[in-house]
């Protein structure tokens, strides 16, 4: 490693260590449309009405249109976007690797929310020439109560090191974007954190019964298909430009032998397959994957995913179930350990 290539790796991990603990903020406030939880929940295919028409988002106990578990890695992307590229320059973020995801659900996100983001760097630990990243996402509304918050581990490798190829390829083939009129701001040093206290007026309404939910239960297995098209629409739907998702030749650049899913379309699959089977889409309290082998979705012929689960545990003091849940493709296993917490009627 020359002495340039020091100093550029030096600064990366002096810039990261110099941000840990400090809170941001986007400057702007996202507004949750209607018509885009419907193409979101159509780009993960979730087929939960309450996710298309008021009337059945109503019969769940939703005076609006419910927006699917991940529809926030939305504003979670644009977020981490933001820091990369204000804070934290010398990453290349084609070659950014996302590990694991975690979202505690504080309420339903819906259809005409003002959503704020907040976002801070919890953890940051260089090792083996990469550089891992958790990231703390806070969502609150309008009043500023507290609606997701999530952890996103992410590795990711500094500038010096880039594959000048991959860096003339990435570029030919991804969209033109303009810079943001905005910059992302750090807040005061006595900023408060998001509230974490459970939204009020909320009644879930899941159809699986808490006296019908024995541990050792098997949930029904379901499998999804997933083909180009699907990979370029939520990357379109979702924000996520990664060439990785839909150009072999960058694919194969980084050694991957086909283009291959985004992690955040598998989990976002596993949430609908979860809460199809709770009968409410605001039922799913605590939901974390850990990414294992990659989806790989080939020219001619779709990918398969199994998805599967079984009830780990019970809390019949608080009414809630913990669901270990399983995805293979290929025969390989596609999640580590992926758990969620639900809700039971």
């Amino acid at each position: 490693m020359s002495a340039e290539l020091d100093a550029v790796v030096d600064e990366a991990a002096a810039q990261a260590t110099a941000m840990l603990g400090r809170r941001y903020q986007l400057p702007d406030r996202y507004e949750v449309g209607r018509e885009k939880i419907r193409e979101f929940a159509a780009a993960v295919q979730d087929g939960h009405p309450a996710h298309f028409r008021e009337e059945d988002a109503a019969a769940s106990g939703h005076n609006r249109l419910v927006a699917p578990v991940t529809f926030t890695a939305i504003l979670g992307g644009i977020a981490q976007q933001r820091v990369f590229d204000e804070f934290l320059p010398h990453y290349d973020l084609s070659q950014l690797l996302h590990t694991d995801q975690r979202i505690r659900i504080h309420r339903p996100v819906y259809a005409g929310d003002i959503l704020g983001c907040q976002i801070r760097l919890a953890s940051f630990r260089r090792a083996h020439g990469q550089d891992s990243f958790v990231f703390e996402t806070d969502l609150v509304d309008s009043d500023g109560e507290a609606v997701q918050t999530s952890l996103t581990t992410a590795v990711a490798r500094t500038g010096g090191v880039i594959d000048e190829q991959l860096a003339r390829a990435a570029t030919s083939v991804m969209m033109s974007r303009g810079k943001p009129l905005d910059r992302i701001t750090q807040m005061a040093e006595n900023g408060s954190a998001a509230p974490r206290s459970e939204a009020k007026g909320y009644l879930p309404r899941p159809r699986r019964l808490h006296s019908a939910v024995c541990v050792g239960d098997e949930l029904p297995a379901r499998v999804v298909r997933l083909s180009r098209g699907d990979l370029v629409n939520y990357a379109g739907v979702s924000g996520d430009p990664n060439p990785i998702h839909w150009s072999d030749h960058v694919a194969g650049l980084v050694g991957l032998d086909s283009v291959v899913a985004h992690g955040m379309l598998t989990m976002g699959i596993g949430a609908g397959y979860l809460t199809q089977w709770l009968g409410d889409p605001g039922a799913l309290l605590d939901y974390g994957v850990r990414f294992r082998s990659p989806v790989f979705v080939g020219s001619m012929e779709p990918a398969e995913i199994e998805f599967g689960g079984r009830v780990k545990s019970v809390d019949e003091h608080a009414g809630t179930a913990t669901i270990a849940m399983r995805a293979t493709s290929a025969g390989k296993r596609i999640f580590g350990r992926a758990e969620a917490t639900v809700r039971l009627a």
